[in-house]
């Protein structure tokens, strides 16, 4: 049996990802603003001064995982922006964003769940930015309203979807591939109302 090759930071970067997991359980669990990072610390079974050794506060745990987040986002944008138009693009970028989101699920219920503090923190605008460049990718602005309506649409479907589905009986995956099926119907059907169809 092989065994795994250990980088010099795959401790730290293990004992970074363990603590961004039980942060936004605690979050999830009692609500960002009443979780302390001690609660935190705690959870972990390390002290305040270990944990502080990785994040001096709440908002650096939340940050550091917006980033971990933005950057396969950014580069989805990036392979968006790099391909032709067309319906192909779009459905294969959202294909692309179902694994960012699901691969990140905790994360985007924690901002669900904590909008008005998201808005407060410097990952609100990221947040934002991003959402609306992968909107402009999927939208055609000389389409009818309702095409361009449905193709920005097909990416919060994806959102709600996964929040609708979460307290529903049923296999992940199943669930997972139901909500892409209809996202990639929405960009579709903004497809064939376009003038460019055909």
């Amino acid at each position: 049996m092989d065994t795994p090759q250990h980088h010099p930071h795959a401790r730290r970067t293990d004992t970074r990802g363990r603590i961004q997991q039980v942060a936004l359980e605690l979050f999830a669990e009692q609500g960002y603003e009443k979780t302390s990072l001690r609660e935190i610390a705690e959870r972990l079974d390390v002290t305040k001064a270990a944990l502080y050794y990785h994040f001096k506060t709440k908002e650096d745990i939340v940050t550091s995982i917006a980033e971990d987040l933005a950057q396969p986002i950014r580069d989805l944008i990036d392979w968006a922006e790099s391909r032709p138009a067309g319906l192909e693009t779009k459905q294969e970028m959202l294909r692309r964003y179902s694994d960012i989101l699901w691969g990140s699920a905790d994360f985007f219920r924690f901002i669900q769940e904590n909008q008005a503090t998201v808005r407060e923190l410097s990952i609100g605008e990221t947040f934002r930015t991003s959402m609306a460049a992968l909107g402009n990718l999927l939208k055609d602005p000389s389409a009818p309203m309702a095409a361009q309506v449905r193709s920005v649409t097909a990416l919060f479907s994806m959102h709600a979807g996964m929040f609708v589905t979460q307290n529903v009986e049923g296999d992940p995956e199943e669930k997972r591939a139901a909500i892409l099926e209809v996202a990639l119907d929405l960009v579709a059907q903004a497809e064939t109302s376009s003038p460019l169809a055909g």
